[in-house]
């Protein structure tokens, strides 16, 4: 019997229990990478002896022998076995190299790779750890990169999905936060506060109970790192996501939602818009992170290199996805970087592009657009992209101007004139994202103020940034214009907006006016005896609450003052203002009833 023949015999054999056996092994496959990731989270976010931690590492390495094990399944059940090993080469190779390692490690009790690199560099140390690392984060990595993963075609509404998304980063950095490893104290975090924390850097605001500096363990620094990362991409990325196509089903309505939050084409018939945005926010961050690399002045105490690029890389990551998180005590207040200020403005740059959003980042500097206008002059940057980068610039440049003329005497007294004039485009244009480089505490309450209206406008649309957005307040003022002066049309930059835009624009505005107003209501009822002690003030509470709505992050000093219950209300608002305003739209742009009678027009007075 010649080969071919055996494959097809074989094959009529398998082909009954192929989808039942592929697809259970599938759901295994999450199980089982869940439970390898959990227990190397466990195994370093606890104290163990050597025994536990090889035991912990044993259930690591079973995940590798099933890796194998579904891999070879595949290419059994596939009706060309050699077609199989051509395509999926690479991860043949990891395969491979799991096989040979876990041979060696059963007959030979170390792994082939250890041994000959604990020959060719015996001063690194321990090889173990590090490879059973990286090759579990490679086989998960693969796993989650096939085609044919069970986990995205489950059927579920796009914003059921970015909402459970976030649910899911936020329950899992407040696990590991929690844990002991992660930071100084003995115990480890309270429950509360680890929320309170995973919440915060997961919605990319940047309110911090504790000093992040000295509370977290290098550990720690690395699990806020992820949720930040993490938490940004999430949510830009989004919309890229639901570009990977009719997994999800999406309605023709919420299409146009869609459409608008990340792309400016079809996005049903855009194939790369992920991996585009990935790379994009990488590299800028990666770019950022080597000028800070570069700019850290010699005050600044670092333990050694590889202390110095994490803080850089973590910086960074902040700057662009306006998390406001630093590893300084008070922010960039901080002695060893209040006046360095060439690294206020590598932040000030990266918090300007990650609040600018997406949209106009691919139109302003993709190189395929900027070929096309300089073939075409006449052809202008998109509409949307007008509106983030002018009233972004409008907005830098009022709170620029108002912080010079209110805190000159104040907290600009003392700095030298390009000082003051970094100091004010610093704190205005991180409005969005909750970095300071003064006392927000000590600035003036006229100051103070415009500062809660910039942070309830917030970033532009599709970007990290939260608040009301820049194309929410153009639609809403270019609306008010319009009735002011009796127009026919509510019109931008030579563009009428329809009907369905303003109905989206008003609904986000109303949606966080009586969000922050039920929230500040909420915070006088459970901070009542801080206001009474004297500790704080109305203000600050409205201020405290606009800030985790709009996940900016700035504060007059009184988060850690806050009782259990207030931080509960903050990271519910964090939480809100992160995913709420696509939820919103989701519901302006969802299904309509479409009824074939109309009422009569009712008519009244307003104003």
């Amino acid at each position: 019997m010649s080969w071919q023949s055996f494959r097809e015999r074989a094959n009529v054999w398998l082909y009954h229990s192929k989808e039942q056996v592929l697809g259970s092994f599938q759901w295994l496959t999450l199980v089982v990478n869940l439970t390898a990731l959990s227990v190397l989270a466990i195994y370093y976010g606890y104290d163990h002896d050597a025994a536990t931690a090889a035991s912990l590492f044993d259930v690591v390495k079973f995940s590798f022998a099933f890796y194998v094990l579904h891999y070879l399944l595949r290419a059994l059940y596939h009706f060309h076995p050699k077609t199989f090993f051509m395509e999926t080469w690479a991860e043949g190779a990891v395969m491979t190299v799991l096989l040979v390692e876990g041979v060696g490690d059963l007959f030979f009790g170390a792994p082939p790779l250890e041994q000959a690199l604990s020959v060719l560099m015996p001063s690194f140390g321990d090889f173990s750890t590090f490879l059973i690392q990286g090759y579990l984060f490679i086989a998960v990595l693969m796993g989650w990169m096939r085609p044919e993963s069970r986990l995205p075609q489950v059927k579920l509404n796009p914003a059921v999905i970015f909402i459970l998304s976030f649910l899911l980063l936020i329950g899992v950095g407040t696990w590991l936060l929690s844990m002991p490893m992660m930071t100084t104290i003995n115990g480890g975090m309270p429950w509360v506060d680890a929320l309170f924390t995973a919440t915060s850097a997961t919605c990319v605001t940047g309110l911090m109970s504790v000093d992040t500096m000295t509370y977290f363990t290098s550990r720690g620094h690395w699990v806020l790192l992820a949720l930040i990362q993490l938490g940004g991409l999430n949510f830009i990325a989004f919309g890229s996501f639901l570009a990977l196509a009719s997994k999800f089903g999406v309605a023709v309505k919420q299409h146009d939602v869609i459409e608008d939050f990340v792309n400016s084409e079809s996005l049903l018939g855009s194939s790369g818009t992920l991996g585009k945005v990935v790379a994009w926010c990488l590299g800028i961050e990666a770019l950022g992170a080597m000028a800070l690399m570069a700019l850290w002045s010699p005050d600044v105490v670092f333990d050694d290199w590889n202390d110095r690029l994490f803080s850089s890389v973590f910086h960074s990551v902040s700057a662009f996805n306006n998390a406001g998180i630093t590893l300084f005590t008070d922010g960039l207040a901080h002695p060893w970087v209040s006046t360095n200020w060439l690294v206020h403005w590598v932040i000030t740059l990266l918090v300007f592009l990650g609040a600018l959003g997406m949209v106009a980042m691919f139109d302003l500097f993709d190189f395929s657009k900027l070929r096309e206008r300089m073939a075409q002059p006449w052809k202008t940057i998109s509409f949307p992209a007008k509106i983030a980068l002018y009233f972004s610039f409008i907005l830098v440049a009022f709170g620029s101007v108002a912080f010079v003329l209110l805190e000159w005497n104040g907290t600009l007294s003392g700095m030298s004139g390009f000082g003051k004039f970094t100091t004010a485009v610093f704190q205005s244009v991180t409005r969005t994202s909750g970095f300071n480089t003064v006392d927000i505490g000590v600035v003036s309450m006229p100051m103070l103020f415009l500062l809660l209206i910039l942070m309830f406008i917030g970033a532009s649309s599709s970007s990290t940034g939260g608040g009301i957005k820049t194309s929410t307040l153009a639609i809403v003022m270019a609306d008010v214009w319009r009735t002011v002066r009796g127009g026919d049309h509510v019109q931008i930059f030579k563009r009428t907006v329809n009907s369905v835009l303003r109905s989206r624009a008003y609904s986000v505005l109303l949606f966080f006016l009586f969000g922050n107003l039920l929230g500040v209501f909420v915070l006088t009822l459970t901070e009542s005896e801080l206001v009474l002690s004297g500790q704080s003030s109305f203000f600050d509470l409205a201020f405290e609450h606009v800030s985790a709505m709009g996940t900016v992050g700035l504060s007059t000093g009184i988060t850690p003052l806050l009782s259990s219950w207030g931080k509960g209300i903050l990271a519910f608002a964090m939480f809100v203002g992160r995913v709420g305003t696509l939820t919103v739209a989701f519901a302006v742009g969802g299904r309509t009833s479409h009824s074939h009678f109309k009422y009569p027009e009712g008519h009244t007075m307003v104003g």
